[in-house]
């Protein structure tokens, strides 16, 4: 096929016909794409390509062969939103030969209803069996100065409070948006990361993003603001590479959702899918879990993770805790955990986390220390058999712990017997943390050798039946499709942070449509005493959210993995409203977004599995919002009794937070409801069958 400024050219169709994609070889012998949605421009003239170690992959490249399939399947997660997934893309695959080195290479699109996927593929051939990469050249052009919701490009953490900007204006706003973290590395004025929310001026919601990120470095964005074009930035390791390859290989897909409707982004599975099936026979063992944890009292600085103020040095293995003297804050002690195991068990949460366990707390952080934890050895105050074993008897597990510090080499080297540690006292879940600037040093959080140091703890993890809730790992990008044990990450800017300065009141109108787009969140909700001062009174702090809307995150940031954040005597004092999240599923059957717009409102209603129970959640930015509900996903052959936690009328995330009114009324799948939910606030609703 020939075209006016191009050789070679192959058009592809979603199913649905709406969205379309034209993709050429130019005169250059350049790969290039277009995308559009119902006839608008998504993505005008975007060049393709790699650069690497002594060769390029980028033009002289003519057309070898097109080859197109349609695929359709109905696959069941493990865990999910959904308790089916449909899987309809078209595809095209085109071979690329370079005859002057002889080197061929392949781009497979997939075309969904609700975007596009696609990635390089390096067959094995003789001119072409390991090389380096040093860039990669994929480009974005947008069609306009669309409005963005983004954090800076950074190639250690993504914890940054999101910026609502059009993209002309990025460069301008980067310095304030740049604020501390513990380890960060930004790399440009114009860098963003991925999940990018975009809505253009004509109403399209684009996003951005990458899915099976495997061997491979995190991909960043790279804005060139004249011609408003992204192109893909990846990680570099400590030798500044980007990726050693060694053919046959390929490369994560690059994702490019679209709608004008902003709830389709919400609900796209299309990142799930372009993932490899479950890769674990028997998944019998992976549960969700509704957990409370020793955590909120030492991250508000009410309590400690150490055990002793004596000890200025630790050498694990060496130094003698029996011979210092007890701090008296340390929180994971054995009354302590009894404690909140038994509040546990009392109002039905299956896991009690406790951070602060291990020994070497006092000298963890800062000094760049390799051995600094040996992930075996309790403190003197904490009983590891008799606690255990005490929270199986009544009923509950406890939640191990990992913090490596960032020395990854450390916890590779104590990983099988930590993993059998677990296994001997009962523990099937552990939330690890890679605080710190990583060891190796000079390794980014985001480059290749700790995207496959991640999966590898995971994959070993499921030879122990044990489920990872990774923090300050890389953001997700679809892979617990594949390895299901991967049932939560952090990887973004959680609710401890309410503790550390607050949020801004639109953050979680904004981390669906961003940092979900690749999986689950372990976001920490619930919290109800929203003056920090109250739980620590050195601590000015305060929680930039109505009670009434932490009760509709457990709802609206899906998690299989959900924390009920604060204190038991907090709750303790709102009884009433703590039986939202006692009631709440932490599993799905089915999810319908109702309403949604980025940086605004998300309203959500879920169908708890295996049951007839929906429950419903609003979060809502500074602005409020006025939702109109229609119970129309309802059964219309049953009845319900509606139990509603909404803000009260002078209800304000800073003034009044803990204004809240709980009511209840019969619905049926005709009913309509109206409920505002105030600035910074939201509202949530349990609908029980009758």
């Amino acid at each position: 096929m020939m075209s006016a400024w191009g050789l070679q050219a192959e058009d592809l169709k979603s199913p649905n016909g709406r969205l379309l994609m034209h993709f050429e070889v130019d005169g250059m012998g350049c790969p290039v794409y277009t995308l559009s949605y119902k006839g608008k421009p998504v993505i005008k003239r975007s060049r393709l390509g790699l650069e690497a170690e002594g060769f390029s992959l980028r033009e002289g490249f003519q057309l070898q062969k097109a080859e197109t399939a349609t695929f359709d399947e109905t696959w069941k997660p493990v865990w999910g939103e959904v308790s089916s997934i449909r899987n309809h893309y078209n595809e095209l695959a085109v071979t690329l030969h370079q005859p002057k080195d002889d080197r061929t290479i392949r781009i497979r699109f997939r075309l969904y209803d609700d975007g596009l996927g696609f990635r390089y593929e390096f067959p094995e051939q003789k001119n072409l069996v390991y090389f380096v990469i040093k860039d990669e050249y994929s480009e974005f052009a947008m069609a306009g100065d669309h409005k963005a919701f983004w954090i800076p490009g950074d190639y250690d953490t993504q914890e940054y409070d999101y910026t609502e900007s059009h993209l002309s204006e990025i460069r301008k706003l980067m310095k304030a948006a740049v604020t501390f973290n513990t380890s960060q590395t930004p790399f440009s004025p114009t860098g963003v990361q991925t999940a990018l929310m975009m809505k253009s001026a004509d109403g399209l919601y684009i996003n951005l993003h990458e899915a099976a990120l495997v061997d491979y470095p995190c991909m960043s964005l790279e804005l060139d603001d004249k011609t408003m074009t992204f192109r893909s930035w990846l990680t570099p390791d400590a030798q500044g590479k980007k990726g050693y390859m060694q053919t046959p290989c390929q490369s994560p897909w690059r994702t490019i959702m679209v709608s004008d409707d902003a709830r389709e982004i919400l609900a796209s599975k299309l990142t799930l899918n372009l993932n490899e099936p479950c890769a674990l026979k028997d998944v019998s063992w992976i549960k969700p879990v509704k957990y409370i944890g020793v955590w909120w009292e030492m991250i508000t600085g009410k309590s400690t993770w150490a055990y002793t103020n004596d000890l200025l040095s630790v050498h694990i293995g060496v130094t003698d805790y029996t011979k210092v003297k007890p701090n008296g804050t340390h929180a994971a002690n054995n009354d302590k955990v009894r404690r909140y195991i038994d509040f546990a068990a009392k109002h039905g949460f299956d896991q009690v986390l406790v951070e602060g366990w291990n020994i070497g707390w006092e000298d963890w952080f800062g000094h760049s220390k390799d051995y600094v934890f040996d992930f075996l050895t309790p403190y003197p105050d904490f009983d590891i058999k008799a606690l255990n074993e005490y929270a199986h008897s009544k009923g509950v597990k406890l939640m191990m712990h990992h913090e490596t510090s960032a020395s990854v080499r450390n916890y590779e080297r104590h990983m099988e017997e930590a993993y059998q540690l677990m296994n001997k006292y009962g523990y099937n879940a552990v939330k690890s943390g890679y605080v710190g600037n990583i060891i190796p040093r000079g390794e980014h959080h985001y480059g290749q050798w700790m995207i496959n140091h991640y999966l590898y703890a995971v994959k070993k993890a499921a030879e122990h039946h044990i489920m990872v809730n990774a923090h300050e790992a890389v953001r997700p990008t679809g892979l617990c499709r594949t390895y299901p044990n991967l049932i939560g990450n952090e990887a973004a800017r959680g609710g401890e942070y309410e503790s550390f300065g607050g949020n801004k009141p639109f953050h979680t109108t904004i981390l669906p449509f961003t940092r979900l787009m690749g999986g689950p969140m372990d976001y920490t909700p619930g919290i109800f005493e929203t003056r920090i001062k109250n739980v620590n009174p050195e601590n000015n702090s305060f929680v930039h959210s109505t009670l009434a809307r932490q009760l509709a995150l457990f709802v609206t940031m899906y998690s299989p993995l959900q924390m009920a954040a604060d204190l038991p005597e907090n709750y303790e004092r709102f009884m009433d409203a703590f039986q939202f999240i006692k009631d709440v599923a932490v599993d799905w059957d089915d999810s319908k977004y109702l309403e949604a717009e980025p940086g605004r409102y998300i309203t959500v209603a879920r169908k708890a599995k295996g049951t007839n129970n929906w429950f419903v959640g609003c979060t809502a930015s500074e602005n409020g919002h006025m939702a109109n509900i229609s119970f129309d996903f309802l059964d219309p052959k049953r009845k319900y009794t509606a139990t509603i936690y909404a803000d009260g009328p002078t209800a304000h995330y800073e003034k009044n937070p803990q204004a809240y009114t709980i009511k209840k009324m019969t619905v049926t799948n005709k009913s309509r409801l109206t409920l505002r939910a105030a600035s910074g606030g939201g509202f949530a609703i349990s609908i029980i069958e009758q």
